[in-house]
């Protein structure tokens, strides 16, 4: 049985896991909730969605779903979140018209226009690197990395081991990032030997887009990884087996992932597509098979068209999503093919 509490409202006894009084409606936790409100009004004062965002989430897990409160915030949730999906960093960036001086300088402040937009693509790099870094710094993570590593260490080896690790954690972290630029918390990438790794959410995207977002970051950051190691097996050419098969396995994984079912990658992506995006995303799934020759991705265009083939009229579609999909089929078919190849 559950404890109870008193209600400072009218006295009245609840269970402690209510998050208002059944007799009176007083919110149990209204000096959070102002806080967390308030905390996200000076962010959006601050024009900072994603730091909108985030404690709009948190306010939203204390408030009862039937409360006019709950559907206000969840308005305004699902509106940031859109606008999230829509453009974000670097984008919402680009599309900020060029400052007076720019123009005023002509081709010269063409020029320094581009070197000050170069500034804000290295800051993103080093943002994202030090993301990777502070993962590392969770002991639950750190402790379960090593465990998957000594297993495939022992089965393949260590430099095979540490790089598969290494692209497991980057496409993990991928979604990490994603989640928290839409402000939902989820735990730290937990690492199962022999299966992968996973990041368990806390709350519901607000959205399709959303979700898909989330999504396909993984498989993105992922590809990302897949491409260095095979750019270094190039570098480093005849002694380069090892991270030729790191780049293969990558390529394996990040397809494998984007499965358009169940809790796949690619089963969030499509719930933000129309039929015809999908079949279009089958498509590209059989010209990676004609391209590979492999029969995992024959079974992912075949698990595309059936999916595909189920009409949903309400969904509008998210040309977005499209695009990112069908790109990380078309770099990882060809990621996979080429990592195969030995070097001349």
């Amino acid at each position: 049985m559950d404890a109870s509490r008193g209600c400072l409202g009218c006295g009245g006894a609840f269970p402690s896991t209510a998050l208002a009084c059944p007799g009176c409606g007083r919110l149990v936790h209204a000096a959070t909730l102002k806080r967390l409100v308030a905390t996200a009004d000076e962010a959006k004062t601050n024009g900072d969605r994603t730091g909108e965002l985030g404690p709009l989430r948190e306010a939203l897990a204390l408030l009862p779903q039937n409360t006019r409160q709950h559907q206000l915030l969840s308005e305004r949730v699902t509106q940031l979140s859109v606008q999230l999906a829509g453009q974000t960093g670097e984008a919402a960036r680009e599309a900020t018209p060029a400052p007076s001086w720019a123009k005023r300088l002509g081709p010269l402040g063409v020029v320094l226009l581009a070197l000050w937009k170069v500034k804000f693509l290295v800051l993103g790099v080093l943002s994202k690197g030090k993301l990777l870094l502070v993962g590392l710094t969770n002991a639950s993570t750190f402790f379960s990395m090593l465990l998957a590593m000594g297993t495939y260490w022992a089965l393949f080896g260590w430099k095979f081991g540490v790089g598969l690790i290494a692209s497991i954690y980057v496409h993990e972290m991928g979604h990490v990032a994603a989640l928290r630029r839409f402000g939902l918390p989820a735990s730290a990438p937990m690492f199962i030997p022999g299966v992968g790794a996973f990041v368990r959410l806390k709350s519901r995207p607000a959205t399709p887009v959303e979700d898909a977002r989330v999504g396909l970051a993984g498989p993105m950051w992922g590809t990302v990884a897949a491409m260095v190691f095979w750019a270094l097996s190039v570098w480093f050419g005849g002694a380069s087996s090892s991270l030729r098969a790191i780049a293969q396995a990558g390529a394996f994984i990040n397809l494998l992932n984007l499965l358009p079912i169940w809790q796949f990658d690619g089963s969030r992506a499509f719930s933000a597509l129309n039929s015809r995006q999908r079949w279009l995303v089958a498509l590209a799934f059989g010209g990676a098979w004609v391209l590979t020759q492999q029969g995992l991705v024959l079974v992912l265009a075949g698990v595309a068209g059936v999916r595909a083939a189920r009409r949903d009229p309400s969904i509008p579609g998210d040309l977005p999503t499209l695009v990112r999909f069908v790109a990380l089929i078309v770099i990882l078919a060809i990621l996979w093919v080429v990592s195969g190849t030995a070097p001349h």
